[in-house]
């Protein structure tokens, strides 16, 4: 016969008291483990949910870190309508103020209700494009002369439209962001910074000028602010050079009978488009001489 005390393996049985006290103690050993079980889980979840906030605050403050040290790109002073404004008061010409805008900004149109009595002449220009030297060689003198004695204003806009003529260093950008260099810090050397572009025009299909070369023009023409020559270097300006001449080309054209601009040179006076030869000083001085009638008959 089977002892009682005795366990299937032989062993003795502790009595029934002492199962019970061991059942207890097995029981609360199980319970003791199951509370740091779910202590580590608590604190491994914390730590989780920590760490995932940790990331948001990271991410949150590195789209804000981003959206304050890149502002949007700006455009230059004194060409808030895509170009630069030079007249006279009879003796010395100087440039319309105004202040810079976003590159991305709509241009604010000239106001030329006051112009009535001048030759208001627009010139949309590439520094690359060699109409637009012709253009320059057979009519500058003639423009600098109407405007230096106040029968004249002309608003530059400068574009780039001939990156791909210049073997890839960008000329056309980086000559039109010298010039918004120039309208920026010595916006009334401008007419003396056009002139001497055009005198100094590389070859369309060459590399064109380098930086240190547009420096040298640029100083060449009087212009002193020695801010220009880092403005040069760094291509300060080639974003909004870039979205004006999309504009330009896109349209509309404020103060024009054209919606857009299709090429270089594109001259208005008083609104309309020169259409005659680009070379012969006789036929745009008669232009200009019949519009500026004109809009004085209309102004009476």
């Amino acid at each position: 016969m089977v002892n009682s005390r005795m366990s299937t393996s032989g062993q003795a049985r502790p009595p029934k008291k002492d199962r019970r006290e061991e059942a207890r103690e097995h029981a609360r050993l199980m319970r003791a483990e199951q509370v740091k079980r779910d202590k580590r889980r608590r604190l491994f979840l914390r730590g989780g949910i920590g760490i995932g906030l940790l990331a948001v605050v990271a991410v949150v403050a590195l789209v804000i870190v981003n959206n304050v040290n890149a502002p949007a790109a700006q455009g230059p002073a004194n060409m808030a309508s895509d170009g630069i404004l030079l007249g006279s008061d009879g003796t010395t010409v100087s440039a319309a103020t105004t202040a810079a805008q976003s590159a991305d900004a709509k241009p604010i149109a000239t106001d030329q209700t006051a112009l009535t009595n001048t030759a208001n002449i627009v010139v949309y220009l590439d520094y690359l494009c060699p109409i637009c030297g012709t253009f320059e060689t057979t009519n500058g003198d003639q423009i600098t002369k109407w405007v230096t004695a106040g029968n004249a204003t002309v608003e530059f806009h400068p574009i780039s439209i001939l990156d791909r003529a210049s073997s890839g260093t960008k000329y056309s950008t980086r000559a039109a962001n010298a010039a918004a260099c120039v309208a920026d810090y010595d916006p009334n050397k401008f007419l003396a910074f056009n002139t001497a572009m055009f005198a100094g025009q590389p070859a369309e299909n060459s590399s064109g000028l380098t930086d240190a070369e547009l420096t040298s023009l640029v100083q060449g023409a009087g212009v002193t602010s020695t801010d220009v020559a880092s403005c040069i270097t760094d291509e300060t300006y080639s974003g909004w050079v870039a979205a004006s001449t999309q504009r330009a080309l896109d349209g509309p054209i404020a103060n024009a009978d054209i919606p857009k601009v299709e090429g270089t040179p594109t001259v208005l006076v008083n609104g309309v488009k020169y259409t005659g030869s680009v070379s012969d000083a006789a036929a745009f001085e008669a232009f200009v001489t019949a519009q500026t009638t004109a809009a004085a008959g209309a102004g009476e």
